[in-house]
């Protein structure tokens, strides 16, 4: 796979995101240039009915190190980051909103941590969403740390950086992201450090998320967490003559 010459991927999920493709492809080209790992993009277009399909293919066949992969039909994000996951064999895969409000050059402030921790996250300062997203925001991730344990102030930071290893393991499921740390955590290592990053406003596009699944089916899905995390398998093998 092309990802393995890199050792670190960045996943960026995109559905209908044609107004901030070229924004992406400036972006996340600078950061390559300085990234502290060799780095490479992965795209994952979760089915987009706009012309990011076309826009991805586009901009990846002038950048050798930007990739995509097409879903047949929208999956949602836990799909696309799982599938994103499932392309990448370099040592380190990370992940990013397609929206940028979160900076690609914050990466290299986790990446300077990510030898030392199976994740190391962002936690957005200054939030520049609106009243309604912040607060329901912050009542989910209370209540997530409620019902998980997990101790992360801000799970729904978009910039994440995992050891590929540990990625791999992850059980995954519809709403699994916003559950990544504490899926982390259930592994033997599975340590995570948290470390401020910066937040911006959108300046294009349209958010795709609604009250449902930014407030309803987290609660939901902290029920699944919860009886998942006590049928969780660990293995470690010492011995084997494959």
């Amino acid at each position: 796979m092309s990802t393995s010459q890199y050792e670190f991927t960045v996943i960026v999920p995109i559905y209908n995101e044609q107004e901030n493709i070229l924004r992406l492809e400036s972006e996340l080209f600078s950061f390559m240039k300085i990234a502290k790992m060799t780095t490479c993009i992965l795209f994952v277009n979760d089915g987009s009915s706009d012309d990011s399909g076309k826009m991805l293919s586009e901009i990846c066949s002038r950048n050798k190190d930007m990739f995509f992969i097409t879903f047949e039909q929208n999956r949602g994000l836990s799909a696309a980051l799982k599938a994103g996951i499932d392309y990448t064999f370099s040592e380190y895969v990370g992940y990013i909103d397609a929206d940028l409000q979160t900076v690609p050059e914050d990466f290299n402030l986790l990446l300077k941590d990510a030898p030392y921790f199976a994740m190391t996250m962002g936690i957005r300062t200054g939030r520049k969403d609106g009243f309604v997203k912040r607060v329901s925001s912050k009542i989910a991730n209370g209540f997530r740390r409620m019902m998980t344990n997990d101790g992360i102030e801000d799970t729904g930071c978009p910039l994440k950086v995992i050891k590929t290893d540990f990625a791999k393991r992850v059980p995954f499921f519809t709403g699994m992201h916003r559950f990544l740390p504490a899926l982390i955590q259930l592994q033997d290592g599975g340590t995570v450090k948290q470390i401020p990053v910066r937040h911006l406003p959108r300046i294009a596009g349209k958010s795709n998320f609604t009250l449902w699944n930014r407030l309803l089916g987290p609660f939901r899905d902290c029920f699944a967490y919860r009886w998942m995390k006590k049928r969780y398998i660990n293995y470690s093998v010492t011995d084997t003559n494959l």
